[in-house]
C-alpha cells in the first residue's frame, strides 16, 4: 500500500484542498478527528497574527461515508476566513481582480526566486502558493495518515528542541504531558521559559529566531523501506518530507549530526537479543539502518532557519 496526497490552494484564496490517495476501506474518520493536529499547528509562542484570524478545521469532501473511508480518494478542505479580506485581490476572475503588483522581494523568501522562474512581475504570484500556508493542508493529509498508522500501534508525536541559542537537554524518555502544556512544545520547563524570552527579545527587536523540532515515530516495525533503490530507502523519503517544509534547511536522523565528529566506537548500535526479541542497546541511528527501520524509535530532527 503506498500513500500519496497533492495539496492545492494559495495563502489568501479561498481555501486549501488536500487529495489523499491509498487509505483503505474502513477506517473510521470523522472531521473531529483532525481538529488536534490543525488547533496543535496553529498554537505556540510568538506566532504571527494570521493565526488569530484563522480557525483551521478540515471539511470531508469525498471517499468517506457514514464514518467510514471508502478506500477511495479522500479530499479534504480547510477554508480561509482572511479569504474575505483579499476577495478582489485573489479573485479568480480576470474582470474582478484588482492588481497591486508587489516588485520589492524579501531575503530568505521564494519571491526572487519564483518570479524568476516563472517570469513573473508580481511576487504575489510566487508568495501565495510558497507560503507555510500550505501546510495547513498537510498536516490535515498527516492526521488522516496517524489514525491509520493507530491502528497498527504506531504513534508519531513531536516536541521542540530548540529555539534560537537555546537548546533543550534531550531527556531519556519525552514527558509528552509537558510538551503540551508548553508554550513552545518544549518538555523541559526551564528550557521552555527561556525560549519564550528568547522570542519576546527577538520581537522587540524586530528580529526572528530559527530552532530544531524533533519527531518520534513509536511501534515502528522493522522491516519499513528499502536498501535495493536509493528512492526507496525511508530515510531519504523522510529528509525529503521534512526539507519541503517551508523555511526548514536541514534535516537529522537519530544523532546524525553530532556522529559526524564522532569515532565509530560511539557512533554505532549493538544489537542483542533481549526479553525474547532482537533490539539494540542505544538508538544513535534513529531507528533506521541502511534505509530500512530496525524495530527502534525513528528520531527525525529538523532544522528551521529564521523566517524572513
Amino acid at each position: 500500500m503506498t500513500l500519496r496526497f497533492l495539496t492545492a490552494g494559495e495563502s489568501h484564496g479561498e481555501r486549501l484542498t488536500v487529495i489523499l490517495d491509498g487509505i483503505p476501506a474502513g477506517l473510521t474518520l470523522r472531521e473531529e478527528d483532525l481538529v488536534l493536529d490543525l488547533r496543535r499547528r496553529q498554537g505556540g509562542h510568538g506566532r504571527g497574527g494570521r493565526q488569530q484570524i484563522e480557525q483551521d478545521a478540515a471539511h470531508i469532501v469525498a471517499g468517506v461515508r457514514g464514518g467510514l473511508t471508502l478506500g477511495s480518494p479522500i479530499t479534504l478542505e480547510i477554508a480561509n476566513l482572511d479569504w474575505q479580506n483579499w476577495r478582489q485581490v485573489m479573485a479568480v476572475d480576470a474582470a474582478e481582480v484588482k492588481r497591486k503588483p508587489i516588485t520589492r522581494v524579501r531575503p530568505g523568501h521564494a519571491d526572487l526566486a519564483g518570479m524568476l522562474k516563472y517570469g513573473a512581475d508580481d511576487a504575489r504570484n510566487v508568495l501565495e502558493r510558497a507560503s507555510a500556508r500550505e501546510t495547513a493542508a498537510r498536516v490535515a493529509a498527516g492526521a488522516v495518515a496517524k489514525l491509520l498508522l493507530n491502528e497498527f500501534g504506531l504513534r508519531v508525536r513531536s516536541y521542540t528542541r530548540s529555539i534560537g541559542p537555546i537548546e533543550a537537554p534531550i531527556p531519556d524518555s519525552i514527558d509528552w504531558i509537558a510538551v503540551d502544556a508548553s508554550p513552545v512544545r518544549c518538555p523541559d520547563q526551564p528550557s521552555s521559559e527561556a525560549m519564550v524570552a528568547a522570542i519576546d527579545a527577538a520581537r522587540e527587536r524586530g528580529d526572528t529566531l530559527g530552532g530544531v523540532f524533533t519527531v518520534i515515530a513509536e511501534g515502528v516495525p522493522p522491516g519499513l523501506g528499502s536498501y535495493r533503490q536509493w528512492d526507496t530507502r525511508l530515510d531519504g523519503l523522510l529528509a525529503q518530507a521534512i526539507a519541503s517544509i517551508p523555511a526548514c534547511k536541514a534535516v537529522s536522523i537519530g544523532d546524525g549530526v553530532e556522529a559526524a565528529a564522532l569515532p565509530g566506537s560511539q557512533v554505532h548500535d549493538v544489537p542483542v537479543y533481549d526479553d525474547g526479541r532482537l533490539r539494540h542497546q542505544t538508538n544513535r541511528a534513529g531507528g533506521l539502518t541502511g534505509g530500512v527501520t530496525n524495530g527502534e524509535p525513528v528520531v527525525v530532527h529538523g532544522f528551521m532557519k529564521p523566517i524572513s
